[in-house]
């Protein structure tokens, strides 16, 4: 029985997204991210957006799987844009005309009665900025060149190495081949000493 609580206790999961940052201009709509899992269902579950922990921002409900989340009550500047009928449990919302002051931490905080009360939440960090600023890849562009470059030319070092090696040996394999045959010439004909036309003198009488 135990272990069932244990289960049963986590069967609810809140995420806001693979990366919990977020980057918006000054004076646009951002979107911050959200979606529930559940294992069991959920019947009238709550969901609430804070801002800073403390600042209510949205607040909703959803009654069952088969109907839309329903508006409680929310911030004039902040719109529901997800959807819990479909394959994803989706609470995300939009925030408008997003001033510098609304800079921090949002957190996605969610309730399911079915769960025994079961709560889970899951956060997002807004950053507004006056205008978006492009990465200068001129730097990291030469590195990568340079460093390319240079792994091309020892490919190439070790690449005529190696022929070099391979003609020298070559080389002296063939002068080998020559020493011995040399010396395994029948010089009789030149009557060389030490040669076969040497001749051996005739028994005295």
């Amino acid at each position: 029985p135990g272990l069932h609580v244990f289960a049963i206790a986590f069967a609810l999961e809140v995420s806001v997204g693979k990366t919990n940052t977020v980057m918006a201009l000054n004076n646009s709509n951002v979107l911050l991210p959200c979606t529930f899992t559940t294992c069991i269902g959920f019947q009238d579950l709550v969901f609430t957006w804070y801002f800073n922990s403390t600042e209510m921002i949205y607040h909703g409900k959803i009654k069952s799987k088969a109907s839309e989340p329903y508006l409680v009550g929310r911030n004039p500047r902040v719109e529901f844009v997800g959807s819990t009928t479909g394959k994803d449990n989706n609470i995300s919302i939009v925030l408008k005309n997003v001033e510098f002051s609304d800079a921090g931490k949002y957190t996605c905080h969610v309730r399911n009665p079915k769960e025994k009360n079961a709560q889970h939440n899951a956060t997002i960090f807004l950053t507004v900025v006056q205008k978006m600023v492009e990465a200068d890849n001129t730097v990291t562009l030469i590195i990568v060149g340079v460093v390319g470059g240079l792994i091309g030319l020892l490919i190439l070092f070790m690449l005529i190495k190696r022929v070099v090696l391979f003609i020298i040996k070559k080389t002296q394999d063939g002068k080998k081949e020559c020493l011995v045959s040399s010396s395994g010439n029948d010089n009789t004909e030149n009557g060389l000493a030490g040669s076969k036309a040497e001749e051996k003198a005739p028994p005295k009488a």
